[in-house]
């Protein structure tokens, strides 16, 4: 594949890209550069980490990628996740192995990595101290969007730990493009400032975007940052996003109550999961009318179906229900591999017993 495609099928992931020149100068060099993102196990996995996750990495690889997941368990002990229980942790880091297993991410190019065995190198343990070395407390509390928190929470003396172990992950692991969500943002750019400070590099950062949740937007955000943190989808919050393992009712149920306001392009969930997901997935979708509404629309794009919206041309009830329909079509591989492999099945019914902890 040319250096061309490479870069077109890597910019459709980035919603942000720093940067460009470095990046392409990259592909030059290496055939085969290791990307990365990391997840803490934290409960059911929703659509933007099960499926929107997969197209990203499947478009990484395409492109020539080696992909490194981390399974971030010791991060999660450290940002008390589960109740700071690392077992329950690690249980949920092996369901949502299986959820990826499941729903087409290519496997045969991803390699998964457990924190809890980057914790037992040495070498490992020196990095996050240089790391920590290197950086100011007030610093490392910028980055406390990594962990879903504020930099007024009163954080944990743990949490303060967070940072400076993913900043050493994307060096441990030989990271050249860390391919993370927006939110993950400030710590890939504290590597990108210190590492050459500590004997290492500046990796790429190609940052995807991170979806919307169902429900309206925060009116009382004081910042952009603060609501965007506020708009995205929430495992507290069940019903700002669809999860992996929803049933046909769940999804239907959420989709009717989620926020699509008549005309308005702007912060809408629902044209989102059409552009990231379903027209990923599906060459054209069907809009199913009645005939005395002007019966079924066919659309061959994303942009098709945009336009049409904000003209009014399709109502919200009308489109709520076509994404319900393709979601829930997308989402039925996940639920028989569920049911009918015993330790996924086992692995799920555990999770769900968990008490979800901010």
């Amino acid at each position: 594949m040319k250096i061309e495609e490479r870069l077109r099928l890597i910019k459709e992931v980035g919603e942000e890209i720093i940067d460009e020149g470095e990046l392409k100068a990259l592909l030059e060099k290496k055939k085969n550069p290791i990307a990365y993102d990391g997840f803490e196990p934290s409960g059911n996995i929703h659509i933007a980490q099960g499926l929107l996750r997969t197209i990203n990495i499947n478009k990484m690889t395409k492109a020539g990628c080696r992909f490194k997941m981390l399974v971030a368990d010791w991060h999660g002990w450290a940002n008390n996740k589960m109740g700071g229980d690392l077992d329950k942790i690690q249980a949920t880091g092996r369901y949502m192995i299986e959820v990826w297993k499941a729903c087409g991410m290519d496997l045969s190019k991803v390699e998964f990595v457990w924190a809890n065995e980057l914790m037992k190198s040495q070498e490992y343990l020196k990095t996050v101290m240089q790391v920590a070395r290197h950086s100011t407390v007030n610093r490392i509390v910028r980055c406390s969007q990594i962990m879903g928190r504020s930099e007024s929470d009163a954080l944990q003396a743990s949490q303060i730990l967070y940072p400076c172990m993913q900043t050493a992950d994307i060096f441990h692991l030989g990271v050249d493009i860390c391919q993370l969500g927006m939110d993950q943002r400030k710590v890939n750019m504290l590597a990108r400032e210190i590492g050459e400070k500590i004997g290492y590099y500046k990796p790429v950062i190609v940052s995807h975007k991170m979806m919307m949740g169902l429900l309206p937007p925060p009116k009382d955000a004081s910042n952009a940052e603060e609501r965007a943190m506020a708009m995205k989808m929430s495992k507290s919050k069940p019903d700002s996003a669809i999860f992996m393992t929803d049933s046909s009712d769940d999804v239907k149920r959420k989709m009717k109550k989620a926020y699509c306001p008549e005309g308005e392009v702007q912060d809408n969930p629902i044209l989102e999961y059409f552009k990231y997901i379903i027209f990923e997935k599906y060459d054209s979708i069907l809009i199913e009318r009645p005939e005395k509404f002007g019966g079924n629309l066919i659309f061959n794009s994303y942009n098709e179906l945009e336009s049409a919206f904000k003209d009014k041309k399709v109502h919200p009830l009308d489109l709520k229900a076509s994404c319900a329909k393709y979601v829930d079509e997308l989402l039925v591989p996940v639920r028989l591999h569920f049911e009918k492999d015993k330790n996924a099945k086992k692995l799920l019914e555990t999770v769900r017993s968990f008490e979800i902890t901010r």
